[in-house]
């Protein structure tokens, strides 16, 4: 994720009110995040006038607020949200931030076929009732939003519980002073983290893969760690980048940064990306750093044995898909999903 947002002059950390704008696409997971963020005590609401919104966030108080901001709204300007987003920034006490979810055009339309619920611009009529039509039309009218977002979250292989873990991540600690790193291995043939803000590409090192003995294990196992540390690349590259992250890192914070993702990538996002998001996470933990750490393809190949493994029992969800139980990280059931 990345982050624009930065403290109005004069305000210490710890002392701004949250209010979180929620848009995006329909059916890549609004709802989800609203209900998220009222689980971490946000007061939330749904598609109100921007005006009342306003008037709302200026009324004052301590309880941070998270509103749903979208096409559904009569006579919907992406220039009055980007306007009124501009004025929150400058009322004094508040930490406004643009969420924007996303998702592929088609897991879009998969979840509205499989909801059977109408586009909210595809309705018929004039406006044509395709629903791929209401996502380009969509898509075209909320672009500049997603250029001036906060964050920008796609929700297209994101299973409901890392999707919680992502926003518990940037928001449960929302009253608290300095900026959380969150540290993430992947694959490059995956594709690139919409999130990151710094990445690694460590396909240079000696590929695990061919050795018939490591290729089953991950970057968590001892044999396959002493392999890759024993390519003559790897203490000097580990050394020059984190003396350049090192004092990198309090300079992004300094500027008023919240959140940084640092991405390590290699070809399956299984071993040498593994193994340093790993040392990585230690490393800046060690430095007093808030750390957060995610293996995407590691996950994502969990969630596929999951489903392999549990016959009879229901495939894990992903965000925007349709009503379903999980546990949430605190071990208590969390809402379902929905494809707002």
């Amino acid at each position: 994720m990345s982050n624009r947002a930065r403290e109005p002059d004069g305000e210490k950390p710890g002392t701004l009110r949250p209010v979180v704008l929620v848009t995006g696409l329909s059916g890549a997971g609004k709802s989800s995040i609203l209900r998220m963020l009222e689980d971490l005590g946000f007061e939330t609401v749904d598609n109100p006038p921007l005006s009342v919104l306003e008037e709302v966030v200026r009324e004052g108080g301590s309880v941070p607020i998270a509103a749903g901001v979208d096409a559904r709204t009569r006579g919907f300007e992406t220039a009055d949200v980007m306007a009124l987003l501009g004025r929150l920034r400058r009322v004094p006490g508040i930490a406004p931030q643009l969420i924007y979810a996303t998702a592929d055009e088609a897991v879009l339309l998969r979840r509205f076929s499989e909801t059977r619920r109408r586009h909210p611009l595809a309705p018929g009529g004039s406006l044509g009732a395709r629903v791929a039509d209401g996502i380009a039309r969509e898509a075209a009218l909320l672009a500049p939003l997603q250029e001036v977002a906060d964050a920008v979250i796609d929700t297209s292989d994101l299973p409901l519980p890392e999707l919680r873990r992502q926003i518990e991540q940037r928001f449960r600690d929302s009253g608290i002073g300095g900026m959380a790193v969150a540290v993430l291995s992947f694959a490059f043939p995956k594709g690139l983290p919409r999130e990151a803000d710094l990445v690694f590409d460590l396909r240079f090192l000696r590929n695990p893969h061919y050795d018939p003995v490591l290729r089953p294990l991950t970057g968590r196992d001892g044999k396959v760690a002493a392999f890759i540390q024993e390519d003559s690349a790897f203490s000097p590259f580990w050394q020059r980048m984190t003396a350049l992250l090192d004092p990198l890192l309090p300079r992004y914070a300094a500027e008023g940064k919240k959140y940084l993702t640092v991405a390590m990538g290699c070809t399956g996002g299984k071993h040498r990306s593994v193994l340093l998001a790993e040392m990585l996470a230690a490393h800046l933990a060690r430095s007093g750093w808030r750390v957060d750490l995610t293996h995407r393809e590691l996950a994502r190949l969990e969630n596929v044995h999951r489903e392999q493994a549990g016959a009879g029992s229901p495939m894990p969800q992903r965000a925007g898909d349709g009503p379903a139980a999980l546990i949430s990280p605190a071990g208590r059931e969390a809402p379902s999903s929905c494809t707002q």
